[in-house]
């Protein structure tokens, strides 16, 4: 299961019999959700022009799920005594899967998130679960490598394309469609570039990697944390990290 996506340094991770359950209870869910992955490419001019509102390749990865099935959907738990409902909870869920008999996997994608998001996922799938609400969750995320490698390939970007100083940085941000920066982020560039003694490319790579994909984000490390701490437990989980070889020049 999944053998694609490993022979291609995805990080792969099951937890509570997952995969047993999978491989037995959601065979066309994994096909599904293999196909769409494996198509999954990012620029890396995606990554430099990252900036408010949803990553274009996190919507691409969410219209591949929904068009195979993969729906929003929001679940409701109340608590009746008597007739009288005293407790109510909604729980909203990305990307939810049913098989034929009716069993169900919730699927989350963080991509960039602050990394507490990973606390409300697991625990809202394990609410969902002891409620008989879902079989498995998913948490698609940036994985290991990828995240080890981003700042080297924005590095990379930078030498390409020439950008040595603010005047070349904005240009190449708007063209490709960011923001032009801050004043306060071109103060930080060049005071970086300044008292390290490395050149602007650099200075900027280091400074828009930690601001933007930092290690208090969403990301495999922040993930494996929270499982390893028992968060989620003891609902049945599929762990999918994203490599750096999905990242396209």
């Amino acid at each position: 299961m999944f053998e694609d996506l490993i022979s291609r340094n995805f990080d792969i991770d099951y937890l509570s019999h997952s995969k047993a359950i999978l491989s037995s209870d959601f065979p066309e869910a994994v096909e599904e959700l293999e196909s769409a992955l494996s198509s999954l490419k990012i620029p890396v001019e995606e990554l430099v022009a990252s900036g408010g509102g949803e990553a274009k390749s996190t919507q691409r990865l969410r219209r591949g799920l929904a068009e195979k099935g993969w729906e929003k959907s929001v679940f409701e738990i109340k608590k009746i005594i008597n007739g009288v409902e005293r407790e109510s909870q909604s729980h909203e869920i990305d990307h939810v899967r049913r098989s034929r008999d009716g069993s169900v996997i919730a699927l989350e994608i963080e991509w960039n998130n602050k990394d507490p998001f990973f606390d409300r996922d697991l625990e809202n799938f394990k609410r969902l679960h002891s409620e008989g609400a879902i079989s498995v969750g998913v948490v698609i995320t940036r994985g290991a490598s990828l995240q080890a490698s981003i700042e080297e390939m924005v590095r990379i970007y930078a030498r390409k394309k020439k950008i040595s100083n603010i005047e070349n940085l904005t240009k190449t941000l708007l063209r490709i469609g960011g923001k032009e920066p801050t004043a306060r982020q071109k103060a930080i560039y060049t005071q970086i570039a300044e008292t390290r003694g490395v050149s602007f490319a650099e200075a900027w790579a280091t400074a828009f990697v930690q601001d933007k994909f930092a290690t208090a984000t969403t990301h495999w490390a922040k993930l494996q944390d929270r499982v390893s701490r028992g968060v989620g437990n003891p609902c049945p989980l599929l762990l999918i990290g994203l490599p750096a070889d999905i990242v396209t020049d």
